[in-house]
């Protein structure tokens, strides 16, 4: 990783060439397998992480100890920058969905361009609402029909595996339990499911990978928005994403 190429990720397009180096500095590269943890809850965080290639997803567990999948990384994703900011444990596990790679940057440079340089603090807080923002969305359709609740579980995942958020990327073939966890399902459920909407046409499978070929259900849901087709909008929860 260079300065140059990290300046490309979102996060850091507004710092300069110099201070992209300052944030490199010792920084190491590391590869992980599918299903491996790369942060576990309660850990105590003095780095923060960048996704470089694959995917992985955010989890904790209810007092059940039943698995809620937080949020989906992709490339350019951060992590673990709260806990190495705060000094505090981590407050969930981050696991592997697919191999991937990351880079482990050390928290000081990143928190000193943080107190330098307010655009940069202001890039962090819209990255934070934006998670938000997407944490609402999809909580406030854990009521909905096991339909809706897949589709957007596989138009989030598609959004994730693309750098452009394009809702009809191309999906790895992830595990029936891991889209029935995102999408809040049994596994059971979640391959019913997936196997109609594959009979409808509205999801494919060529080459071990999902891909959504039709919009129209989406749309007709309120899942896709027909002005902006990469901006997922959930018409039932207006309100709320307005609110934050």
């Amino acid at each position: 990783m260079t300065p140059e190429r990290l300046k490309v990720v979102p996060l850091f397009n507004g710092l300069s060439v110099d201070q992209c180096a300052q944030l490199l500095d010792r920084h190491l590269e590391t590869s992980h397998a599918a299903d491996q943890v790369i942060v576990m809850q309660q850990d105590w965080g003095e780095s923060l992480f960048l996704m470089r290639s694959g995917m992985a997803k955010v989890r904790t567990f209810t007092n059940d100890g039943e698995e809620v999948v937080m949020a989906l990384l992709g490339e350019g994703d951060v992590f673990g920058e709260m806990a190495a900011l705060e000094g505090t444990p981590r407050s969930a596990d981050v696991v592997a969905l697919t191999s991937l790679t990351v880079l482990k940057l050390r928290a000081g440079p990143f928190s000193e361009l943080l107190h330098r340089e307010a655009s940069f603090a202001l890039a962090l807080a819209r990255l934070e609402a934006a998670r938000l923002r997407e944490m609402n969305r999809r909580l406030s359709l854990q009521w909905a029909d096991a339909t809706i609740r897949l589709l957007d579980a596989l138009a989030y995942l598609a959004r994730c595996s693309s750098p452009e958020g394009d809702p009809q990327a191309p999906i790895p073939a992830l595990a029936q339990r891991e889209m029935g966890v995102l999408a809040g399902l049994a596994r059971e459920t979640a391959s019913r499911t997936l196997s109609k909407l594959r009979q409808r046409g509205t999801v494919e499978q060529h080459n071990g990978l999902l891909r959504i070929v039709d919009l129209q259900p989406l749309i007709k849901r309120g899942l896709l928005s027909p002005p902006d087709r990469k901006g997922l909008v959930a018409g039932a929860v207006s309100d709320i994403t307005a609110a934050t």
